[in-house]
């Protein structure tokens, strides 16, 4: 049996670490953003700037990620 740190048929992803985490956050901020928008629009005024700030935080990281992906792809 070969060990494990000389085993060629590892797949090794591509794009880095950058893209994946940046899109898994901005999943999940755009998650929790759907899932207070609900108990924010019965609340107060104040309420809202906890969906808005998630929102905020997934378009962020959307963004971020384009600008990753647009990179690798000059580079």
């Amino acid at each position: 049996m070969v060990p494990e740190s000389n085993r060629d048929d590892r797949s090794v992803f591509s794009d880095g670490f950058a893209v994946p985490i940046t899109g898994l956050l901005s999943v999940l901020f755009a998650l929790l953003t759907g899932m207070s928008v609900a108990p924010a629009l019965s609340g107060s005024l104040g309420d809202l700037a906890l969906p808005v700030s998630f929102g905020a935080s997934s378009i962020v990281c959307f963004r971020l990620r384009q600008r990753y992906l647009a990179a690798r792809e000059g580079s």
